[in-house]
């Protein structure tokens, strides 16, 4: 008895610095030092991109953006160029990587929002929202019968109106400003779908049994990143109306390759009542949940999307059919009286105002564009939430360029399709670094906790730290009768070999 409570002690005093050994891996090659003097490339060109918006933009929120973004980008650059610098990383609570991340989401997110926000300063989109909500609840349609400038037009779907309710219920104030309920909408959708693909994966991809899973500390650096970008940033602060749409759809995704249909329908269906530009996530679902789960799934899939939509878009059809076609479906298409202000020179705005008939070649070509994304799909349907966002990705970025009105702003659908499967791979590989000190000690004694999570990052072919071979001995000194250290770093190493090639087909 007495020789099981030292062994508990000293086990007790080896957690400390072994749990420092996890926070700062040793690691051959210079490894982490190139990997933060890339970072502190890429917070440079951020602030550079703000700061030369700045200088061209005539719109004042997307200058006071630009100067603020450049000033947050700038001091991340600044943090991780001194981390480079250093020969050992720090150990301080608030590790520098995630100090330069947090302070790149202060400077390009939440001092701009704020800001314009107090000023009352937004894109018009804003504005278009809010009176949207405004008509929905005192005339019961947010469209404006008989449209006759750019601003009273509302081109969206009905959906969209609900982030206005807030704004119309309890009047004008910093606290019911459409941007507040845009963005809380997009980090609960795209944390609910970054959670959901992270209990999945993990539940295949390997992990002891009543292990706390990684992805419950995992998530919000997912969605940090995500925030940092400065084609996320700069609409959460001055508009944010795609964002939702974008939220919705990752959701969808993540349910469909989960298992359920009938919720990545619902999703969908929702994402697609708020915005034209979120329907080609539907075939995209439907092939996804027909190739995993059979046609089946992918039929009660595409009940639930067409019935979420019907019930939201045909009432203010049959309603108000003038209003909803004058405002949904000739502005966008350049058909109503004024024309849509969504002017960037990408290729198809190009073909339709310098090219004789060049409307007609860009639709065209949208055309044949949407039927080879059909085509693929048909061909060889996405098995994995990856291929099925590289997918979406692609197909949304040929119908933004190919769009005879299109704008920049678009082009944040594919960027964070593209990015937050890749995100959430890293998230999944690495875990958090800090779990040791959480993990619960009713099932397992402190040394057992301490050496798995040890052997776990680590890793395969990788020679053991002093901390590990002195916790080996303890183990062996104290008769514990487990496996040795160097065993479990190898059935381990063995797991890890065959579990993401079973969580790459069923989870990303």
């Amino acid at each position: 008895m007495k020789n099981q409570l030292a062994c508990k002690s000293t086990n007790l005093g080896q957690c400390g610095r072994l749990r420092w050994g996890l926070r700062t891996p040793r690691r051959t090659g210079g490894g982490p030092r190139r990997s933060t003097c890339r970072e502190a490339w890429g917070w440079s060109a951020c602030a550079i991109a703000a700061l030369g918006l700045a200088l061209f933009t005539t719109l004042p929120p997307h200058r006071t953006w630009s100067l603020s973004a450049a000033v947050g980008y700038g001091c991340a650059a600044m943090t991780a160029a001194r981390l480079a610098k250093r020969r050992r990383p720090s150990r301080s609570a608030v590790f520098p990587h995630e100090l330069s991340l947090i302070l790149a989401v202060m400077g390009s997110v939440v001092v701009p929002l704020l800001l314009l926000v107090w000023d009352s300063s937004a894109q018009l989109e804003v504005a278009v929202v809010e009176r949207s909500g405004d008509l929905l609840l005192h005339s019961g349609s947010p469209y404006i019968p008989a449209p006759t400038t750019v601003g009273d037009y509302n081109p969206y779907l009905p959906g969209m109106a609900v982030f206005g309710l807030p704004h119309a219920l309890f009047g004008g104030g910093p606290l019911t400003d459409a941007r507040w309920w845009m963005a809380g909408a997009f980090f609960v959708t795209m944390a609910a779908a970054t959670r959901t693909l992270f209990r999945r994966g993990r539940g295949v991809a390997g992990g002891r049994p009543g292990a706390p899973t990684a992805p419950r500390f995992a998530t919000a650096p997912v969605l940090l990143w995500l925030a940092a970008c400065p084609l996320v940033a700069l609409p959460l602060a001055v508009g944010g109306i795609d964002l939702p749409v974008i939220g919705l759809m990752c959701w969808g995704l993540a349910a469909a390759a989960n298992g359920t249909p009938g919720r990545a329908g619902l999703l969908i269906g929702a994402a697609a009542a708020l915005k034209w530009t979120a329907w080609p996530a539907a075939p995209v679902v439907l092939a996804l949940v027909a190739a995993r789960h059979g046609r089946r799934s992918a039929l009660a899939a595409a009940a639930a999307t067409a019935l979420t939509v019907l019930t939201a878009v045909v009432p203010f059809l049959l309603t108000a059919p003038r209003a909803f076609v004058e405002n949904v479906l000739a502005f966008p298409l350049g058909l109503g009286s004024a024309t849509s202000p969504a002017a960037s020179p990408l290729p198809g705005w190009l073909l339709a105002t310098y090219v004789p008939g060049g409307a007609i070649i860009a639709m065209v070509l949208l055309a044949v564009a949407a039927i080879g994304v059909a085509g693929s799909l048909a061909i060889r349907p996405p098995r994995t939430v990856r291929a099925a966002a590289d997918r979406l990705a692609i197909g949304l970025a040929l119908a933004m360029a190919l769009m005879p009105a299109t704008r920049f702003g678009y082009l944040v659908y594919p960027l964070v399709l593209w990015a937050w499967p890749r995100l959430m791979q890293v998230a999944t590989a690495t875990g958090p670094r800090s779990a040791i000190c959480r993990r619960s000690l009713d099932h397992a004694s402190l040394s057992e906790v301490v050496l798995g999570d040890l052997s776990e990052e680590i890793g395969p072919g990788v020679v053991p730290g002093p901390d590990q071979r002195q916790a080996d001995g303890l183990r062996q000194g104290c008769g514990t009768g487990h496996v040795s250290v160097p065993q479990r770093v190898t059935e381990q190493a063995d797991r890890k070999r065959r579990a993401p090639e079973v969580g790459e087909e069923t989870m990303l």
